[in-house]
């Protein structure tokens, strides 16, 4: 199973229309080589290196096991978007003027033997919670950005 980005590479930098630097749209997907017995796919997308606790950027369930592709700035088709940490629907990119250092955000495809059963106000802990005993299989992206804020910002 794996998840890619044509806009950029594994472990390299997030391009900035994809932060908030940019146009802060979602970068485009593709999904495949997954297991005959997905019935549902789960995407996360979470920086890490965030703290005190890792902060989700983006969080879509329930998306159809035929989806290949998800174009720049687009929810997979007929998947549901849940509560990122900001408290909203919808793709939340890397904002560099807010930090410093490399943060990774890690782009994580979940393959589910399930639908979820949940509604588009579930988080992370609901999700995560729903899907635990099936997960069949994952695969992650990781981009990385690095930081703008001033060190004596920090202090």
């Amino acid at each position: 199973m794996f998840i890619s980005s044509p806009a950029f590479p594994n472990r390299t930098p997030v391009l900035k229309p994809y932060t908030c630097m940019g146009e802060n749209i979602s970068p485009p997907l593709e999904f495949g080589d997954l297991p005959p017995e997905t019935k549902s796919l789960v995407l996360i997308v979470e920086d890490r290196d965030a703290t005190p606790v890792p902060w989700i950027h983006w969080l879509v369930f329930n998306i159809p096991p035929n989806t290949t592709t998800v174009s720049a700035g687009s929810i997979p088709a007929g998947g549901t978007e849940g509560i990122a940490n900001g408290g909203t629907h919808g793709y939340e990119g890397p904002c560099p003027k807010y930090f410093h250092g490399t943060h990774h955000y890690h782009f994580q495809l979940f393959a589910l033997n399930v639908v979820l059963d949940l509604p588009a106000s579930a988080d992370k802990t609901h999700v995560a919670a729903s899907m635990k005993e099936h997960v069949i299989d994952s695969a992650t992206l990781v981009g990385l950005c690095e930081g703008t804020k001033a060190e004596a910002e920090t202090s």
